[in-house]
């Protein structure tokens, strides 16, 4: 090779090298951004990443779940069902025990009758009251005591399975939805019937109100119901998952079929939390939670739940046509 010759080819491969250095710049970053990072545009049109942009501004302003809401006759009524009006025999309160800690073969929550009444909370270090099967002197948790036996009201198993299935001649159901709506600048999401613009103008949480079977007997609302959600999410292991619900009258959460909140019997608002750090979850794993929820008596409905969970809805349960 001639000294000209030798010269050209070099000139040639740096001028590969610079054209292919060029390209590298010109292609987009995004795909190496950190997770809480964003990319913007920079100078000569080349994006660069702020890693100061708060994670929590890519959650969705909202999140919609669609349950199925069962619609009840009360006690005195032809054809009502016994448990929706019917006064514990020890008393209105707050009754644990009376469903099993583990989901039934078809997912749904398995009477018992071991309930005992609740005479004083255990809470964890916060003062936010947790099931007993969580209480962890170690992570500042305090003790509660329990009361008299009593099934919270509830009759029989037999009575107990229409809560939460289809029951021709004792209840009609539909599909509802209830929408969670995140906090300004956080993680947490909330429903309150308080604040939802469709249930503050019912005074609570009545969402069948002049449908279904129609108002209660005497009464503007109706206050025999019961709802439930199917819904699923991602365990994010060391970040504080929560979920708590405030209200009246039962309700039951369980997370991967597991009791975790335990809000049984006749009573006026009550809280509980479970921390999902505190249930043995594996990192990164998607997990079923399913939430019941009845109202049986008159006075007041409540209904809050927040949550730093990305829940989403699972199959929906079976829901059956209107009927007499």
């Amino acid at each position: 090779m001639n000294r000209e010759t030798a010269m050209n080819t070099a000139l040639t491969a740096l001028g590969l090298a610079a054209a292919a250095g060029l390209v590298m710049l010109s292609m987009p970053q995004s795909a190496d951004a950190s997770p809480g990072s964003s990319s913007t545009s920079g100078p000569g049109g080349l994006e660069t990443v702020d890693e100061a942009v708060d994670p929590n501004e890519r959650l969705p302003e909202a999140i919609t779940l669609t349950g199925i809401v069962r619609d009840f006759r009360e006690r005195s009524l032809e054809n009502g069902h016994t448990d929706f009006e019917k006064q514990p025999d020890e008393g209105f309160g707050h009754y644990m025990g009376n469903v099993a800690p583990q989901l039934g073969e078809d997912s749904k929550p398995v009477f018992t009758g071991s309930g005992k009444r609740v005479n004083s909370q255990w809470r964890d270090s916060d003062g936010n009251n947790i099931h007993p099967s969580f209480y962890d002197p170690e992570m500042g948790d305090q003790t509660g005591s329990f009361g008299v036996d009593s099934t919270g009201g509830i009759a029989s198993a037999d009575s107990f399975r229409s809560w939460y299935r289809d029951s021709p001649g004792k209840n009609v159901s539909l599909p509802m939805d209830i929408t969670l709506r995140k906090v300004e600048g956080s993680n947490l999401y909330v429903f309150d019937d308080r604040e939802d613009d469709f249930f503050q103008d019912r005074g609570g949480f009545f969402p069948i109100n002049a449908e279904l079977f129609g108002n209660s007997s005497g009464d503007s609302k109706n206050f025999h119901f019961t709802f439930e959600l199917a819904t699923e999410f991602t365990y994010k292991a060391g970040e504080g998952q929560s979920f708590t619900f405030t209200g009246d009258d039962d309700v039951w959460v369980f997370i991967n079929g597991q009791l975790v909140i335990d809000i049984g019997g006749v009573h006026s608002k009550v809280s509980q939390t479970v921390h999902l750090d505190r249930l043995g979850l594996n990192d990164g794993k998607k997990y079923p939670l399913t939430f019941f929820f009845a109202e049986r008596h008159r006075t007041q409905s409540n209904f809050r739940i927040e949550t730093t969970l990305s829940l989403r809805n699972a199959e929906l349960p079976s829901a059956m046509a209107m009927f007499d």
